[in-house]
């Protein structure tokens, strides 16, 4: 990852908050409850296990909307699936709007059919045309594994399954997240979000 970091040092890539761009590579751990549909059961934590976000639900609303909270709780983004497109569309929003001004970005499949591999396109808010995506998404959730790419194809960020003892008695998926300096780790998190919440669907 070095030098993808390297690369990425000169332009900061910020989409939630400044706060969230970090001089250096970041690494998280993602914790998912399997079997569970409280809130809670979706958390991410720093290297020294302090909750950083966490995913409230609301589980039976028509359009699954999901809302990614910091550490004190605070409202960042609301996500919620577009309905009756046919590439499975998320939107994200920003805090608990779900107004279309406060659009950040969202999120499609690349194509219709994908089998062995997930592969997502994602637009800002401000690519109206949505000719060219800002970001890529592609993984394998066989694997537990994705990485995502800025559209220059420099990879910004990585995910690979953690296997713990912990993971295996509790029913726990642990994942874990490396974030090159100056991305927006919170926005990272939002779109694994996403990419599970599309794995899901399946």
């Amino acid at each position: 990852m070095a030098g993808t970091s390297e690369a990425m040092a000169t332009e900061r890539l910020e989409v939630i908050g400044p706060q969230f761009c970090a001089p250096y590579a970041v690494d998280l751990s993602i914790v998912k409850q399997v079997m569970t549909l409280k809130d809670g059961s979706f958390q991410v934590l720093d290297v020294n296990e302090n909750v950083v976000f966490s995913i409230k639900g609301k589980v039976f609303s028509l359009r699954e909307r999901r809302v990614l909270v910091d550490g004190a709780g605070n409202p960042l983004v609301t996500f919620q699936q577009k309905l009756l497109t046919a590439h499975n569309r998320w939107q994200a929003f920003r805090g608990e709007s779900t107004d279309p001004k406060q659009l950040l970005f969202s999120v499609k499949k690349s194509g219709l059919l994908q089998f062995l591999k997930t592969k997502l396109d994602v637009f800002l808010a401000t690519n109206t045309k949505e000719e060219v995506s800002d970001f890529k998404i592609e993984g394998s959730w066989m694997e537990k594994s994705c990485v995502i790419y800025a559209s220059n194809s420099t990879e910004v960020a990585k995910m690979h399954k953690k296997h713990t003892a912990e993971s295996l008695l509790l029913g726990k998926d642990n994942f874990g997240v490396t974030v090159s300096a100056n991305v927006d780790f919170a926005f990272i998190v939002a779109l694994i979000v996403i990419l599970d919440e599309i794995n899901e669907d399946e």
